[in-house]
C-alpha cells in the first residue's frame, strides 16, 4: 500500500509539514509497513518558498533588502537546485511587513522584491519562481525593477524611486541598465488572479484598500496607473491591460511579464511541477490533500484542487481532511476529490477547534484509515 500526503496548512494552527507528520505516523500504526511519501505544499500564497524548498530538500538563502516603507529588513528565499531559486514576494514587500496604521501604497515600494532577484541572480540562479501574493504594495513594480536596473524618469528625466505615487510622474523608461543576467533567466511567476493592470478590476480598485487606500488614494493610484500603463504602451507596443494577472500583487505581475518576460502560471500549478508531484504519483494507491476550510473556491488555485485534478486524471482517489466545510464545498467531487472528512467532531468554536487542531487532525487522520482498513 502507497499513500501520499500533500495537505496545505491550517492557517494560524497547523503547518503543512506537521500535517504530512501525522498523516505519515497514523497510516503507519494502521498499515505497518505501508509506503509513505509526504509533500509540504502550498498555492502561491504565504509559506510556499519554505514549502518548496523543504519538499526538494533545498536551502534557504537569506539577504538584506528594504522592506515596503524603505526600511532594512532580512528577508529569505529557496535554493530548490544549483540554478533554480524560489522567491516569495511577501517576504520582502508583504502586506504583515507594516503595521495597519502605517499603510499607505502611495507610499509603499517593492524594491525589496527586486532586491532578492539581483541576489539570486548575482549567486548563479537562473531559473528563478516568484510567489507574489500578500503584498504591501501598488508601485506597478516600479520599485523591483529600479533594484534590477531599469529607471523610470519623470518628464524632466529625473530617475524616479519607484512608489506608489511615482506612478502618474512616470514618462519615459530607460532599461539600459537591466541587471545582464536578465536574458539569461527563466523567470515564472505564480499568479491565480487574471485581474487586468486598470480599471474597476484592476490593480488599485481590487487589492488598495486592503493595503491602506481610502477614496481619494485610489483615484490617484488609479490615475498614476493608468499612466504608468499608456508609457508601457506607446514606449514597449504592450498593452498591459491584455495582460491577465497584470494587476497582481499591485501591478508587479505587468512588471514582471513587460521587463522580464516571465510566465505567469497557477501557484499550485507550478508548485506540484517543482516538486516533481506526477513522478512521485507513481504506483501511488491513494492521496490525502486538505486546507483549513474547503468551499466551491477550493477548484480554483488552492492545494485541493490542484492535487484533485492531477490524481483524477490518473484514476488515484483523493481524501480531503479539512477543518470545515463551507459553501458547496461538494462540489469537488468534480474536481478528483473523492471524499471530505472534517476533524471537528463536536460542537465547538472555530477558536476552540483551532486550539485543538493538532488533536482533532490526528483523531480524523485515524478515522479515515481505520475505515480504510475495512
Amino acid at each position: 500500500m502507497k499513500f501520499l500526503f500533500a495537505s496545505d496548512s491550517f492557517k494560524g494552527s497547523l503547518t503543512s509539514e506537521r500535517i504530512t507528520e501525522i498523516l505519515t505516523e497514523t497510516a503507519r500504526k494502521n498499515f505497518p509497513g505501508c509506503e509513505t511519501v509526504g509533500f509540504p505544499v502550498a498555492d502561491g500564497g504565504e509559506g510556499t518558498a519554505a514549502a518548496v524548498t523543504a519538499a526538494v530538500n533545498g536551502t534557504m538563502e537569506s539577504v538584506v533588502v528594504h522592506g515596503p516603507l524603505g526600511e532594512k529588513i532580512t528577508a529569505v528565499y529557496g535554493k530548490i537546485s544549483e540554478k533554480s531559486a524560489i522567491i516569495e514576494m511577501a517576504a520582502a514587500s508583504g502586506l504583515p511587513l507594516i503595521l495597519p496604521d502605517k499603510r499607505n501604497p502611495l507610499k509603499t515600494t517593492s524594491v525589496g522584491t527586486g532586491e532578492m532577484l539581483c541576489d539570486a541572480l548575482d549567486k548563479g540562479f537562473r531559473d528563478i519562481s516568484i510567489a507574489i501574493g500578500g503584498s504591501a504594495t501598488n508601485d506597478g513594480g516600479m520599485g523591483a525593477m529600479t533594484a534590477l536596473g531599469i529607471r523610470f524618469l519623470d518628464e524632466n528625466g529625473n530617475k524616479l524611486e519607484g512608489t506608489g505615487e511615482d506612478l502618474e510622474k512616470v514618462a519615459s523608461i530607460d532599461m539600459s541598465g537591466l541587471h545582464p543576467a536578465v536574458s539569461q533567466t527563466v523567470f515564472t511567476v505564480m499568479c491565480d488572479v487574471n485581474n487586468p493592470l486598470t480599471g474597476e478590476n484592476g490593480a488599485v480598485y481590487t487589492f488598495a484598500e486592503q493595503k491602506g487606500a481610502d477614496e481619494e488614494k485610489k483615484k490617484q493610484l488609479e490615475a498614476g496607473m493608468q499612466n504608468y500603463a499608456k508609457v508601457i504602451r506607446k514606449q514597449f507596443g504592450i498593452d498591459a491591460n491584455a495582460i491577465p494577472g497584470a494587476g497582481a500583487a499591485g501591478g508587479l505581475g505587468a512588471a514582471l511579464k513587460v521587463f522580464l518576460k516571465a510566465d505567469l502560471k497557477s501557484g499550485i500549478e507550478t508548485v506540484l511541477d517543482l516538486i516533481s508531484f506526477d513522478s512521485a504519483l507513481e504506483g501511488t494507491d491513494l492521496v490525502i490533500t486538505g486546507e483549513g476550510c474547503m468551499d466551491w473556491q477550493s477548484a480554483f488555485g488552492k492545494v485541493p484542487g490542484g492535487v484533485g485534478l492531477r490524481c483524477k486524471s490518473r484514476g488515484i482517489p483523493v481524501i480531503a481532511i479539512v477543518g470545515g466545510m463551507g459553501k458547496n464545498a461538494r462540489k469537488m467531487y468534480e474536481y478528483g476529490i473523492s471524499s471530505i472528512i472534517s476533524t471537528v467532531n463536536a460542537p465547538m468554536s472555530v477558536e476552540e477547534a483551532m486550539q485543538r487542531a493538532e488533536e482533532l487532525y490526528t483523531d480524523a487522520a485515524d478515522r479515515v484509515f481505520r475505515m480504510l482498513k475495512i
